[in-house]
């Protein structure tokens, strides 16, 4: 077995590649990832191999033709955008790069009130209010809790949309509509709507909004004009300051585990870190967390009390309530990233007057709706736990787990905090076991058979070449 280990000029992302190997076989395969911060980003997207990377992603044929069929119509025609527009934009993207580096203070102040000025040139303020919007702050999973959140929500038969960051090849990654990537159409539509109105107001005093600034201001954009159900958000670096906190009505708010990092920003201490995040709390806004440590946990409950916010703490998951299925994201972790999503999920069904209609009957914490077991078990989020295996030399992928098989198995995972390691090790090691007692998988385009950890693998069209665990890890 080799494993080779690359942490590469991407500051927040590790790739470990892992060879069951007996003969001599190495493919160069690079998979790239952005490092986001409020005020920093690397290109928004890449090329490989001289290819626009944005039609570099792993999905299953039907998720393809879902996605080619999706939000492109826009009062009953197709945008007729040129065929550079994509690239030009692109361009644009770039150009509000900060270039900050990490621990920097923002260079503009009052981030709040120019959102406020921003949104107020877009018209957005009033379309903004009346989203119903989960808004999800934390230091890890805060983007697994997103995205189980959506897809509950998304069974549930409401028109979903999320916002998170950062993207893996594509900026559209960042800004899903009923679990797909946004339409190339539509996100040109809002994109291009909301650049020329910013720019031909921009002044020295108002300038052009920094990228993860304007990326926000879209995200409300295109929400808004796709006139979702529940739109759900993901806090960019801590909560108080953030671009997200121009929210001022949420429907519900949620904090996940919180640890140390962004430091030289939010505070070398839990307790200043979990103050930033708390900052996302809104008077008489009803809050969720998962158990903290007491430091960190002091200063939420402090918070919720000075804004008269019912706060709940909610316990992990049991893997029972999941009625023989398992997580779509691997590791023992996300069993409370699933907890804190289904308590976020049954509050916004609650406030928005929607639980009777979704739960018929009285609801029990160990008996979870079949369209929340549903959601929980198919959630997809690319990059997080993710097994991809080199396929192309072969016919039939069940030849990958063969001991005799010369092709790489790439274990994938974005962790950079000493937790979020830790947690990657261990959801590596169990990854490496299951592979190494192959009679605990099977490989199957109709069914899947649950391993010796939280997780499942995933067989996609051979016309891709390949096939992915589709769990995923924070």
């Amino acid at each position: 077995m080799r494993m080779i280990a690359n942490f590469s000029m991407y500051p927040n992302t590790v790739m470990i590649g892992v060879s069951h190997s007996n003969r001599s076989h190495f493919k160069s395969t690079q998979f790239p990832a952005y490092t986001t911060f409020d005020n920093v980003i690397l290109p928004a997207y890449t090329n490989i191999n001289n290819v626009i990377g944005r039609r570099f992603v792993h999905k299953t044929s039907s998720e393809v033709l879902l996605e080619r069929g999706s939000n492109v119509v826009s009062n009953g025609q197709l945008p007729n955008f040129p065929s550079s527009s994509y690239e030009a934009a692109m361009e644009k993207l770039s150009s509000l790069i900060t270039r900050q580096r990490r621990g920097e203070k923002p260079p503009l102040p009052n981030k709040l009130g120019r959102m406020s000025m921003y949104l107020k040139i877009l018209g957005l303020e009033e379309d903004m209010n009346r989203l119903k919007i989960i808004h999800v702050a934390g230091t890890k999973g805060k983007g697994s809790t997103c995205i189980f959140c959506e897809a509950i929500l998304r069974e549930c038969g409401f028109r979903t949309g999320v916002f998170t960051s950062p993207h893996l090849i594509d900026v559209r990654e960042r800004f899903r509509i009923d679990g797909i990537d946004i339409s190339e159409d539509k996100f040109l539509e809002c994109f291009w709507d909301c650049w020329n109105q910013l720019e031909e107001k921009a002044t020295e005093q108002l300038p052009m909004p920094p990228l993860f600034q304007f990326l926000t201001i879209l995200s409300f954009k295109i929400f808004t004009s796709e006139q979702v159900d529940a739109a759900i958000i993901e806090v960019g670096l801590g909560g108080t300051e953030d671009s997200t906190n121009a929210i001022k009505e949420p429907t519900v708010c949620g904090i996940t585990s919180l640890g140390m990092d962004h430091t030289e920003i939010l505070g070398d201490t839990l307790g200043q870190i979990a103050s930033h995040k708390a900052g996302i709390f809104k008077p008489k806004v009803p809050a969720f967390t998962v158990p903290q440590p007491p430091e960190a946990m002091d200063v939420i409950i402090e918070r919720a009390k000075e804004l008269m916010v019912p706060l709940e703490v909610t316990e992990p998951l049991d893997c029972k309530q999941m009625k023989g299925l398992t997580l779509g994201l691997s590791g023992d972790h996300q069993f409370y990233n699933a907890a804190l999503a289904v308590s976020l999920s049954r509050c916004w069904l609650q406030r928005t007057g929607n639980w009777e209609k979704v739960c018929q009957n009285d609801f029990q914490d160990s008996n979870l709706p079949d369209d929340f077991i549903r959601g929980l078990s198919s959630t997809h989020f690319s990059g997080r736990a993710q097994i991809v295996c080199d396929s192309s030399l072969y016919s039939d992928c069940s030849e990958i787990m063969s001991e005799n098989c010369g092709e790489l198995i790439f274990y994938l995972d974005g962790a950079h905090s000493p937790e979020s390691i830790d947690a990657c090790a261990k959801w590596f090691s169990n990854a490496v076991k299951g592979y190494k007692n192959p009679s605990h998988l099977s490989i199957s385009v109709e069914n899947t058979e649950e391993s010796s950890e939280n997780g499942h693998f995933l067989h996609e069209s051979k016309a891709l070449g390949q096939f992915e665990n589709s769990s995923r890890l924070m």
